[in-house]
């Protein structure tokens, strides 16, 4: 298995576990979800706000990449997020549009990427403004284990609320290898 065809299986592992929360989410009441649980983000609705600010910072920077991948084009339309513990959205069904536009994106550019885009050393600027210059690829790992790490509290956040989600496992997409 490549480096490229490993991130596309973690963007279609993300937008699959992303499907898997919101209609978790959306079973729940609205003061359920908005309700202060203790969690480093306050509620399930902060924890999936903090997602979406951390993905639309991190595509924002991906875009300046010299390939220049048209999948992350719709992204830079978003406005820049100012903090990543803010409430872009006070409720689901907005934060839900803005989060399959960006799990669509993610799915694009996976299926955009080459092995050469990888090695790049992606130069941006962290939220406090300091200048940061990592490998592509390195950075791309760190993307899909911070979505993966807060899925898991809004996981958790979720079973405590009464929310079933179901199997969360990647291996539940990784293909059987038929025996020879």
């Amino acid at each position: 298995m490549t480096r490229c065809s490993q991130l596309a299986l973690l963007a279609r592992y993300n937008q699959w576990m992303n499907d898997k929360l919101y209609a978790a989410a959306a079973s729940l009441p609205p003061e359920a979800i908005t309700r202060d649980t203790g969690a480093f983000f306050g509620s399930l609705l902060g924890t999936l706000n903090h997602i979406v600010v951390g993905d639309t910072l991190w595509l924002q920077r991906f875009a300046g990449h010299p390939a220049a991948f048209a999948a992350l084009q719709p992204v830079l339309e978003i406005p820049r997020p100012a903090s990543l513990d803010g409430l872009l959205f006070a409720g689901l069904p907005a934060l839900q549009a803005r989060r399959q536009l960006l799990d669509h994106s993610i799915i694009s550019l996976g299926a955009e990427l080459q092995e050469e885009h990888l090695d790049f050393a992606l130069s941006y600027h962290n939220t406090k403004g300091v200048a940061q210059r990592k490998n592509f690829h390195a950075v791309l790992l760190h993307f899909f284990n911070h979505q993966t790490h807060h899925r898991g509290q809004a996981t958790t956040l979720l079973s405590q609320l009464g929310a079933e989600v179901g199997v969360t496992d990647l291996l539940a997409l990784i293909d059987d290898i038929p025996a020879s």
